[in-house]
């Protein structure tokens, strides 16, 4: 894989709480100047300008995905309103843990149904799942109508992604829903990792340095 073809897959990502909306500007910037496929970025920061070759995702229920569902359907419909183009929610973790995958479907659906046609990934959490628990959520997800599983938010303490939660996923899904691989990647080696386990997408705070590693 090729420095274009790699960020072709990249959600170059700025979702640290400080941030401005003068460094979201520059995130934009950095996206077309790297060729990366989008930029994601915090629900306040919409709506945002960026340049055409560049799409815009933003997340809901961040990071802890434990609110209630009305208010991540409002937040994604918000998003929606606000010109996303794709919305990444964090489904409710504690639901995971407790086996109430029905629930999650459930929940996902209402938020697919506020996000329309915009395209839906679910953050799962993987680091802090057990293995039957990413099978079971991915399962979901798929159910619910989502377009994309995704690892992580980046922000929970058990860690980010891994080769083994991806390929778990890929197993899961197949060709029939994306899958994300974010948290934790910082250099092009575990990036084509994560590509050769099976993630279709990339979430990536370094997107530079780690296209600089395919240089």
């Amino acid at each position: 894989m090729n420095r274009s073809e790699l960020a072709q897959l990249i959600d170059h990502t700025l979702l640290k709480p400080e941030s401005t909306r003068a460094d979201v500007l520059a995130l934009a910037a950095e996206a077309e100047s790297l060729g990366t496929y989008s930029i994601c970025v915090s629900p306040s920061m919409l709506p945002v300008d960026v340049p055409p070759t560049v799409k815009v995702a933003t997340v809901i229920g961040f990071p802890s995905g434990a609110v209630k569902t009305a208010v991540k359907v409002a937040e994604a419909r918000q998003a929606v309103a606000d010109g996303a183009d794709e919305v990444d929610m964090v489904q409710n973790i504690g639901w995971a843990k407790e086996h109430r995958f029905d629930e999650i479907a459930d929940e996902i659906a209402a938020v697919k149904g506020a996000c329309g046609s915009v395209l839906l990934k679910v953050i799962l959490e993987t680091a802090a799942l057990t293995d039957e628990e990413i099978v079971e959520c991915c399962k979901a997800a798929e159910k619910a109508g989502a377009d994309f599983v995704k690892t992580s938010t980046g922000f929970h303490p058990a860690g980010g992604a891994s080769v083994h939660a991806v390929s778990l996923m890929k197993e899961t899904v197949g060709d029939r829903l994306g899958v994300k691989a974010s948290g934790g990647i910082r250099d092009a080696e575990t990036a084509l990792a994560m590509v050769s386990a099976g993630a279709t997408r990339l979430g990536l705070s370094s997107s530079k340095a780690v296209l600089d590693g395919l240089a």
